[in-house]
């Protein structure tokens, strides 16, 4: 049996050298203007920043991420996953 789940997406961040404080603020002011559900933290590793986005609209998450999320200054390169809308129960 197939449930659907809300759109989610989680985007990986590479930031500029100490400015990931900078562009979480950023990301937050972005999407507080969207109706969008948002989680954003910075972790270790090889990303700097994990961004979770959900909403009711797939097409509305992928343009937040391309045209708004993406385009902040210094963020060097992003990678985005989309949960996959409908998953079979295992």
């Amino acid at each position: 049996m197939k449930k659907p789940l809300v759109p989610t997406a989680y985007v990986l961040l590479n930031s500029d050298l100490g400015s990931d404080e900078s562009i979480i603020n950023e990301v937050k002011q972005i999407l507080a203007e969207e109706q969008i559900k948002y989680e954003v933290q910075g972790v270790y590793g090889v990303y700097d920043i994990v961004l979770k986005l959900t909403s009711d609209d797939s097409e509305k998450l992928r343009a937040i991420i391309t045209n708004k999320v993406r385009k902040i200054s210094k963020v060097q390169s992003t990678l985005t996953m989309m949960v996959i809308e409908e998953q079979e129960d295992l």
